[in-house]
């Protein structure tokens, strides 16, 4: 279960809902009690992505991933908020994005790059209006996600 007031999850949302038609990005932190989420800040962050000639090399996918479809965090944006985090006796908990004219649902990409244990909340946002959030946990193994229950309190 995650748990982000209604100020926060909208903070989010319009920072999702302002990078459309791209993807969009940020990091929560907050408390970790088991099972447990509570987010306490969501930290929007830039999309850092920086499309590679030859993305696709290899699959015969010539099209190059852009910021419409992917999105990467840059670590000292991580650093950052970590620290931040550590002098108010709170955690990196999770991470966020959109998916743009997109379903609120992992992609095989994401699950490559998501991390076990914490939140990996996705935003559907179509035409540049933010949509369905859904929350998910990468399992230990690596091979799926499980869906969290999100609270908005």
């Amino acid at each position: 279960m995650i748990a982000i007031t209604p100020i926060e999850f909208e903070k989010m949302r319009a920072h999702l809902a302002a990078g459309y038609p791209n993807e969009a990005c940020g990091i929560f932190i907050g408390e970790i009690e088991g099972a447990d989420k509570r987010v306490v800040e969501a930290v929007p962050v830039a999309n850092a992505w920086v499309p590679l000639e030859g993305d696709g090399a290899g699959t015969g996918d010539l099209a190059v991933h852009d910021l419409r479809d992917r999105f990467s965090i840059d670590p000292r944006d991580i650093v950052k908020a970590d620290r931040e985090a550590s002098k108010r006796g709170l955690d990196i908990i999770g991470f966020f994005h959109s998916h743009p004219d997109w379903p609120a649902t992992p992609s095989e990409t994401d699950r490559m790059w998501a991390w076990p244990v914490v939140s990996f909340m996705i935003v559907s946002v179509e035409q540049g209006r933010a949509g369905a959030a859904r929350s998910w946990v990468l399992r230990d193994g690596r091979d799926a996600f499980d869906e969290e229950i999100l609270i908005v309190e």
